[in-house]
């Protein structure tokens, strides 16, 4: 007795090859089936010779063949369908593409791992060449101060000390500096004034039984205050020298200078000649108190004006004006720091930054009248200009030293590595702030940042503020940014909606160099402002590099610099305006 099934044909049987034989079943071996039904045929052989075994107590083990009948097994491969080998292929189509999805996402995967060890291999080089840099600087850091060193320690040399020298041709006793018998034995005269080392008093035992100083052989060790000194560098240069005005050393003892009055005054050593007037464009009110301006410098003061060409044209039809000057070229605008004395902006802070950014090197003081809308740096009120001019030029007037920012565009700079020429760069020195932002793109701008070569951070979000501190109170304050005084010498690093909620500002120093450079793998180009004009577009390696500008803009203030900024800050902003809580209601006891 053979058992055949069509089923068997799509699985690789032969046409009338039999699944199992008579014989075979009789045998009690399982013969060999092919096709899908092995499974359930082997199942069937199984519980079929268990339950022949219980009825029979065990008996007769291979009688079970009588209860698997050939029926019983051909019903059971009539029921299977030939649909199933459909089934089957649908199947293993899944199977396939769910195996193509996983090869593509290992293929996607190993590219960003190779994208990231390319960048991991960058920035290592870039750590290595700084720490060569820094080993290279410490070598010079000990050399310097190996020239620098403090002479001689004055107990090693036979020669008597000079004080010992006076105290004995005066035949005075030396004075005690405490009541346990130390007292100074040694004093530099010439403390700081060759190289910046200060030298440190030496303390020595004194008897109190005798005027006479004794010899060290009867006396108990020195006890010696350590020696040092403190180095300033900048920009990798180190300077033995140190400033008094800032931190002071002497004896060994750090600390600060005072700051009972750090509000800068200007004193004129002649009164000013000239005087140049910018104005804000198109402003009737501007343009008549201008011409009134002009008429009372010359006629009462005597003081030449400069204007700009644009507003020259527009009062040069009263012949009165014809006696104004101008700069009209670009080597002119240049020089035009040699030639003012005095610089009077009619308008508002707009007004302020196009007068610095007409001088690139030295600025002459800036008098600014409020003209405009805020007016966080024009403290002087234009219905008392005549008051306010005779003060400053008479002088002194109290100025606050408002810092700018230079920025430097530098174009491919990988390629000035490998040695080939970069595109010139371009050179921009703002008051406010200079953003970096995404412009026009929906993508995220992606910008890494570098403090003094050191990585800081990736910026991903619509961009970064880098600020000044007059620039506190613009573009950074509505970024989140603090406020800070204007003569607080840092640089703000703001960014501009960031895609995370830990990136807070940061207030950085001012001696240091930061540079934001657009990566190449980063999915759009970012572009630059300075000073909210000059819009420049940066690609994929273009690099801005910022540091604190050498020029700064002397401001002239009403009152002194601090009364000045906090009151442009409760007026302007209306800084923590509410009204005031009421004196009755519960009274906390």
């Amino acid at each position: 007795m053979n058992l055949t099934s069509p089923l068997a044909q799509d699985e690789g049987a032969s046409e009338g090859e039999p699944l199992a034989s008579a014989d075979a079943l009789q045998s009690g071996s399982l013969p060999k089936i092919v096709g899908p039904h092995r499974k359930t045929i082997c199942s069937l052989f199984s519980k079929s010779k268990t339950t022949r075994m219980e009825q029979d107590g065990g008996k007769h083990q291979n009688g079970w063949i009588h209860s698997c009948s050939q029926r019983s097994v051909e019903e059971h491969l009539q029921e299977t369908t030939i649909g199933d080998g459909g089934t089957h292929l649908v199947e293993f189509s899944n199977a396939m593409r769910a195996v193509e999805k996983a090869l593509r996402q290992v293929a996607a995967s190993k590219g960003r791992a190779q994208d990231e060890a390319a960048e991991w291999k960058r920035k290592y080089e870039m750590e290595r060449l700084r720490a060569a840099s820094l080993e290279q600087e410490q070598q010079v850091l000990e050399q310097e101060l190996e020239q620098c060193r403090s002479p001689p320690d004055p107990w090693t040399s036979d020669e008597p000390l000079e004080l010992e020298k006076a105290d004995t041709e005066n035949g005075e006793r030396s004075p005690v500096g405490s009541a346990n018998g130390w007292f100074p034995l040694h004093v530099n005269s010439d403390c700081c004034k060759r190289e910046g080392i200060c030298s440190q008093q030496l303390l020595r035992s004194h008897s109190s039984s005798s005027g006479n100083i004794s010899l060290l052989s009867e006396v108990q060790p020195v006890a010696e205050k350590a020696s040092f000194r403190l180095v300033w560098g900048c920009a990798g240069k180190v300077s033995p020298r140190h400033k008094h005005d800032v931190v002071s050393f002497e004896c060994g003892n750090i600390s600060t200078a005072s700051r009972s009055s750090k509000q800068i005054t200007l004193v004129w050593d002649s009164p000013p000649q000239t005087v140049l007037i910018i104005s804000k464009p198109n402003s009737p009110t501007c343009t008549a108190l201008c011409k009134e301006m002009i008429r009372w410098l010359r006629e009462e003061k005597g003081v030449g004006v400069y204007l700009e060409p644009p507003m020259k044209k527009e009062i040069l039809a009263e012949d009165y004006f014809n006696c104004v000057k101008s700069c009209e070229t670009e080597e002119e605008v240049l020089q035009l720091h040699t030639k003012v004395d005095l610089v009077i902006t009619l308008g508002g802070d707009g007004t302020v930054l196009w007068a610095a950014s007409m001088f690139k090197g030295p600025v002459p003081p800036v008098v600014s009248f409020s003209m405009g809308s805020l007016g966080f740096m024009t403290p002087f009120q234009s219905d008392r200009y005549k008051e306010c001019l005779q003060t400053l030029i008479k002088g002194p007037v109290y100025i606050t030293l408002r810092h700018r920012l230079h920025c430097q565009i530098l174009r491919n700079p990988d390629k000035v590595k490998e040695g080939e020429d970069p595109c010139e760069s371009e050179v921009h020195l703002v008051l406010n702030e200079v953003a970096i932002h995404r412009g026009m793109s929906s993508n995220l701008s992606n910008l890494e940042c570098y403090c003094d070569g050191n990585f800081v951070t990736s910026v991903q979000g619509d961009g970064l503020i880098l600020s000044t501190p007059s620039g506190s109170t613009a573009y950074s304050l509505a970024a989140g940014g603090s406020m800070v005084h204007p003569q607080v010498p840092g640089i703000l690093f703001t960014p501009i909606c960031p895609h995370s909620l830990s990136f807070r500002p940061l207030i950085l120093p001012e001696y240091v160099t930061i540079r934001v450079q657009v990566p190449h793998e980063s999915r759009g180009q970012a572009w630059v402002s300075f000073d909210g004009k000059d819009r420049e577009q940066l690609s994929g390696g273009d690099a801005l590099i910022c540091r604190m500008a050498a020029w700064p803009v002397p401001a002239a203030c009403e009152q002194e610099s601090t009364t000045d900024f906090l009151r442009s800050v409760r007026e302007g902003l209306h800084w923590n305006l509410r009204k005031r809580q009421l004196s009755d209601g519960p009274i906390s006891t």
